[in-house]
């Protein structure tokens, strides 16, 4: 077994954080026993390229369960948990190809490790398998049932390829399922991404003025965890509608050139490229603390603010402080890279429970549906979002009400009025 990781002595470590993180996922867990019994996946060549986290190895070891042949890179250079990786390898026997810190180089050269296992099912967050596969690796084309799509920024480019005709293979938006977005990106992000910039600064969230750059689900989370910390939180938008409802849920709302002379932290997560440039960082305060918790780090002009800079150092391991030219300090953390994974753990398990499950699912669907899909981005469909939300609240202890034979008559017929 080819693999590429940190250090195998970290196994222990590893199966230790595993284990913890299963203890909070048991809908992927009952996906797990199922897929032992049903092996729907037998025989498919899965190529996964995720944040390795202790989650992400709890889907991998389902997938397995389910007869797929998984091969694994990471999908950011600084989102791998190594003693994960080594987890991983050692007592799940899965090829990985993965180490925190990798330069550009080595990342491609993991992504391609996992293209030469020649998946039949891509499983992306972010979309860099689909797109190498697409510019340089289309000889895999043909091999190929579908792939799935974990992230906002990797639909987006899903859709954008849709859009121009070139996609090669059907795609499933996990992120698009209500049990991944509603409850991962808001949720999740809003937690992990405070605790990503509290671990790398440890610094006071209240009483300071808080910059969400964007209103999506991610920066609601954020939005609203940093306001229940006491952070005056700014909002910049560019749509009208999402600006509305930012002022309607309390916060104050500005265009970034404005929040940028106010603001003591600042956070990226729109999908977009270059939302803060050197303009705005030439306009804030001294001090100001400067984050991206978007998929990739283009969210903020990294080489803009190196041009109005006079000297840049490390002052800890996620703070890099940028000297402007009269003197004031901006600092950068996790390199611009997306900070709850980079400083933290990335999201609390019991969400990526339903996350993972959405992922599990998905791939099962497009073993099933291979004869019928198109080359387009599908949603996930709404059973498989429907059984999902039942078994998580089955597995909290929660029962709700089912709808009388009435109910569903009336709702069902337009001739009852009022």
């Amino acid at each position: 077994m080819k693999y590429d990781i940190k250090d195998i002595s970290l196994a222990e470590e590893g199966k230790s954080s595993v284990d913890w993180a299963n203890k909070s996922m048991p809908v992927l867990n009952s996906i797990k026993e199922r897929f032992l019994k049903e092996r729907p996946l037998d025989g498919v060549r899965l190529g996964a390229c995720l944040h390795v986290t202790t989650e992400t190895a709890s889907l991998m070891d389902t997938l397995k369960a389910g007869g797929a042949d998984v091969s694994l890179c990471a999908s950011n250079p600084l989102s791998t948990q190594d003693y994960v990786a080594a987890y991983l390898v050692k007592y799940s026997e899965i090829p990985v190809h993965s180490i925190k810190w990798e330069d550009t180089e080595t990342y491609y050269n993991h992504i391609n490790a996992v293209l030469d296992e020649k998946p039949m099912i891509t499983m992306d967050d972010g979309a860099d398998l689909v797109s190498t596969i697409h510019a340089k690796r289309q000889d895999l084309i043909e091999e190929i049932i579908g792939g799935t799509e974990e992230t906002t920024t990797g639909v987006i480019r899903l859709r954008a390829m849709a859009k121009d005709g070139v996609l090669r293979f059907p795609l499933i938006a996990v992120n698009d399922a209500n049990t991944k977005h509603m409850f991962d990106n808001r949720y999740g992000t809003g937690q992990s991404t405070i605790d990503g910039i509290i671990r790398a600064t440890n610094r006071l969230i209240a009483g300071s003025v808080f910059v969400v750059c964007g209103y999506g689900w991610c920066s609601r989370g954020l939005a609203m965890r940093a306001s229940g910390l006491g952070a005056n939180v700014v909002v910049t938008e560019v749509d009208p509608l999402r600006a509305l409802e930012a002022v309607m849920d309390g916060y104050r709302v500005m265009p970034i050139a404005e929040a940028s002379r106010i603001g003591d932290f600042f956070c990226t997560l729109t999908g977009d490229i270059n939302v803060i440039r050197k303009e705005h960082f030439l306009m804030m305060k001294d001090g100001a603390i400067i984050s991206n918790s978007g998929h990739f780090n283009v969210e903020l002009d990294i080489d803009g603010l190196k041009e109005v800079s006079t000297a840049t150092k490390r002052i800890r391991q996620y703070i890099d402080e940028y000297r402007l030219e009269d003197g004031r300090c901006v600092y950068v953390l996790g390199e611009g890279r997306l900070i709850n994974l980079a400083a933290a753990e990335g999201h609390p398990s019991s969400v990526m429970d339903m996350s993972f499950a959405n992922q599990a699912l998905a791939a099962e669907y497009l073993v099933k549906n291979a004869d019928t899909l198109k080359n387009i981005v599908y949603g996930v469909p709404e059973d498989i979002d429907q059984e999902i939300a039942r078994l998580k609240l089955e597995s909290m202890g929660i029962a709700i009400d089912t709808l009388t034979e009435e109910q569903c008559k009336y709702l069902n017929s337009w001739e009852m009025g009022t």
